[in-house]
């Protein structure tokens, strides 16, 4: 406060201060005259006439007049606008303007959520109570009163309470005035009144008591000759019962949930390290149980090998291990349908042994007592017949001890036979070759699970080595298996699920591994090329290594570090290896299949694939003349080996059935080797097939079947072939249309394209070296604009500085004046006030003398 009053001090005092400054003198030399030609709408004048320094003040002047006035005006409104409907529209009559005015104010009072509401009407109130509740006259309930006539008062109590008692009194006493003049008191009165409602309470007490006597004996005398009616249900209750809403199915779902057992929480989810170690730990017992058995130390005590015996179990039995008599009850046991009662056939007759033997005990006591001599006998017989129990117990155990020993043998011999559960990692393909051999392929798999399994990654720091050191022997077993004569692909195929569990644990590993495999074979073919000039086609056990390679990595790549070069490893095997005999063929179409497999996803085109399955086809031509197409590398238009699949048999088609093609089928009789003929150009036309259906989407699909579609339709003789391969011959012609595609393949120009003129650069000598300038017109007008826009800037904020300060300036004013006016009616009410006190005091004196 002192602050604000020292600076209003000061600024007081320099008010005063700018009255009291002399008025600036007009030297006519020293005015500024700036004359403009002509006016422009919209434009700020800048052409004042004054002295230097007089222009602040003008500003000054037109923020008072502009500014000030719009901050003076802010937030007032002082226009009177009649919004009545239709005040003074004359079209509307007088009754159309109340019912709009009416429908629009019950628009304004209308909420939201009232306007769902159908058919319902409007609820009038008065003074904001409802008109309705107004006309029902409900009265307050007396909850203190037990008379059954609830919420009525008396005349009599309500004029003593509510009326002083002088309404009461004058109703007595103008009731007695005729027995006794003398009226009574008003506590005598309330007396009278009070005992006159205990009496009628009473009363009322009684007779309801009575009521209810008489209703009980009712119900008694009602019980006794209920039994003698008909029961029916009352009317009553079967009303009851047919309101009784029923319950839904989902309420009836919802009670019985309710009463269901709670699901028990589960395990938490084990990690694959918890579950290998697990595992480990189970094969490890299993190996500890067998060697046991081997030993025959272990007796009964094998997981393999023991009986279970089923105890019954009482329903309250609490599993804490108390016995309290020996459990002689058997478990139902049902046979073939049918109640299994033979055990307690053998117990009830050997309980009907015991009693007879006992009977016959009790003869031969009363004998013994009548015969002595006889008793003797008996007992000579008696121990005749002890050594012979004897002896036969002896032989019994002696045959008992055999069995077991035999038995124990058995289990031993057993143990032996089974697999071992716990096997050490191979360290060479040797240690490989040793552990496999000898057992059939369910057990080399079976034996590859355990090696996996006791040596996982997570168990130990040198199973990692191990197991990438077992992937890669794994694929030169099985290149093994497949040259054997004949393969064994059964135990090549259990072992697939094997290699691919290696190679999901070490990638990188196995990409290694199969990469070196993959460029052995490709240097081995390129030598073989260099030296014959031309390479036998793979073996089985490459074929079974790419097959290996399509199911174990990505096929659908752009590029792929295992199956890139797999891929380039069919292309040159298709483009290169020759076709000399039915086996080559054979391999030639297993390689076909494998490329399909490759681009199925990809649809990548593969032209030595197409060259291939052409040359197959070609080997069927019987005459090789004037075929219209040319045939490539490695089949030759004529020559040797260009007739390999021409039937010789006519009638071949007809004993020859669809079956798989196998590798060493075509070394047997003629006939076996027409029927490989007839199967290898079956399954060359099926491949064909499948290619029109991959590349149908192709720009040049007519022209990359053009050539098949020639050699199918006017040389291969269709009518010695089957009618399935003659389908498949339709099918193909229907899916190649007759005339290629407009569209001209893709070839290189002849010529290298002419580039387009090049202009020679413009160099612009750059002679001003301050400001940097635009060269052209629109780069000139940029920087004009700019620099402009900046000037504008800059003079626009320091306008609103100065208004700001104006702004501030005036509220401050205001604030000083409105003190000063606030301190002036405080000191003339002060003033007054001590005016007030003298006049009071002399008035005071002037009493007092």
């Amino acid at each position: 406060m002192r602050k604000q009053q020292k600076l209003s001090s000061g600024l007081s005092d320099k008010v005063r201060k700018s009255k009291a400054a002399p008025e600036i003198q007009k030297n006519p030399f020293e005015v500024k005259i700036n004359r403009k030609k002509f006016d422009v709408l919209g434009r700020k004048s800048k052409h004042d006439v004054g002295l230097p320094g007089v222009s602040r003040s003008r500003a000054n002047q037109k923020r008072k007049d502009t500014l000030l006035k719009e901050f003076r005006l802010k937030g007032k409104n002082n226009k009177f606008v009649d919004r009545r409907f239709g005040e003074y529209d004359s079209k509307i009559t007088p009754e159309d303007k109340i019912l709009q005015r009416f429908t629009l104010e019950r628009q304004r009072t209308h909420d939201r959520k009232d306007m769902f509401n159908l058919n319902e009407e409007e609820e009038l109130t008065h003074y904001g109570q409802s008109l309705a509740e107004m006309e029902k006259m409900a009265d307050v309930i007396d909850s203190d009163s037990d008379s059954e006539e609830k919420g009525l008062l008396s005349a009599e109590l309500t004029a003593s309470h509510f009326g002083g008692g002088g309404g009461l009194l004058r109703m007595k006493s103008a009731g007695d005035e005729e027995e006794q003049h003398k009226p009574k008191s008003r506590q005598e009165l309330i007396q009278e009144l009070i005992i006159k409602s205990k009496r009628e309470k009473r009363e009322r007490q009684t007779q309801k008591e009575e009521a209810q006597e008489l209703t009980e004996k009712l119900d008694q005398d009602w019980r006794s000759i209920q039994n003698l009616l008909a029961h029916k249900t009352p009317r009553a209750e079967r009303k009851d019962e047919d309101d009784k809403p029923r319950m839904e199915e989902y309420d009836v779902m919802v009670r019985e949930l309710g009463f269901e057992m709670k699901a028990q929480p589960s395990e938490k989810l084990k990690s694959s390290e918890e579950l290998a170690r697990e595992e480990r730990l189970r094969l490890q017992t299993l190996e500890a149980d067998r060697l046991k058995r081997m030993m025959g130390d272990a007796e009964g005590e094998s997981a393999l090998t023991h009986t279970h015996t089923h105890t019954h179990i009482s329903a309250d039995d609490i599993n804490d291990g108390f016995i309290l008599d020996g459990d002689e009850r058997k478990t139902l046991a049902y046979k073939d349908g049918k109640w299994n009662i033979e055990e307690e056939r053998e117990e009830e007759e050997g309980g009907e042994e015991e009693h007879e033997a006992a009977a016959e005990d009790e003869d031969e006591g009363e004998d013994d007592d009548d015969d002595e001599s006889e008793e003797e006998e008996e007992e000579d017989r008696d121990d005749d017949l002890q050594s012979d129990e004897e002896e036969e117990d002896q032989a019994a155990e002696e045959e008992a001890a055999v069995s077991d020993e035999e038995q124990r043998r058995a289990v031993q011999e057993a143990a032996r036979a089974e697999l071992p559960y716990t096997f050490t990692a191979p360290e060479t393909y040797r240690d490989l070759q040793s552990l496999l051999q000898g057992h059939s392929s369910g057990q080399q798999r079976l034996i590859l699970d355990r090696t996996i399994t006791c040596h996982h990654p997570s168990l130990a720091s040198g199973n990692k080595a191990k197991l990438q050191r077992l992937f890669g022997f794994l694929l030169e077993y099985v290149g093994e298996l497949a040259s054997q004569n004949p393969p064994d692909l059964r135990t090549v195929n259990l072992l697939i699920p094997q290699i691919c569990s290696l190679c999901q644990l070490f990638p990188e590993a196995a990409c290694k591994a199969v990469q070196m495999l993959l460029s052995d074979s490709a240097h081995s073919m390129e030598e073989t090329l260099e030296v014959k000039g031309r390479a036998p086609m793979p073996d089985l056990d490459m074929l079974v290594l790419l097959k290996i390679t399509a199911l174990l990595f990505p096929t659908s790549d752009f590029r792929h570090p295992v199956t890139t070069p797999a891929f380039l490893y069919i292309s040159q095997a298709l483009s290169k290896c020759v076709v000399v005999s039915l086996e080559d063929a054979i391999k030639g179409l297993i390689l076909c299949c494998l490329a399909l497999e490759f681009v199925s996803l990809s649809k990548r085109f593969f032209p030595e694939l197409m060259n291939f399955l052409l040359g197959l086809l070609h080997l069927t031509v019987p005459d090789k003349s004037n075929t219209g197409y040319a045939v490539l590398s490695p089949f030759r238009q004529q020559g040797k080996n260009c007739d390999l699949l021409v039937l010789t048999d006519p009638n071949a088609s007809q004993s020859w059935s669809r079956k798989p093609v196998s590798l060493h089928t075509a070394v047997r009789s003629p006939a076996e080797r027409e029927h490989c003929r007839l199967s290898l150009v079956d399954s060359c036309l099926d491949l064909v097939k499948r290619c029109t259906s991959l590349y149908k989407d192709l720009p040049s699909y007519t022209h990359i079947f053009q050539p098949i579609r020639t050699l199918l339709l006017d040389h291969l003789p269709v009518a010695l072939y089957p009618s399935c391969t003659q389908d498949l011959h339709r099918e193909i012609l229907d899916a190649i249309p007759e005339t290629p595609s407009q569209h001209a393949p893709l070839v290189f120009k002849k010529k290298k394209p002419i580039p387009l003129k090049l202009f020679t650069p413009k160099i612009v000598e750059i002679l001003d070296y301050g400001k940097k300038r635009g060269n052209t017109k629109e780069e000139k007008e940029r920087e004009r604009l700019k620099h402009k826009h900046k000037r504008e800037f800059k003079g626009a904020l320091r306008e609103i500085r100065k208004d700001t300060r104006f702004l501030a300036r005036e509220k401050l004013n205001d604030i000083m004046s409105r003190d000063s006016e606030r301190k002036r009616k405080v000191k003339e009410l002060f003033g007054s006030l001590a005016n007030q006190e003298g006049e009071w005091k002399a008035l005071k004196r002037k009493k007092m003398k």
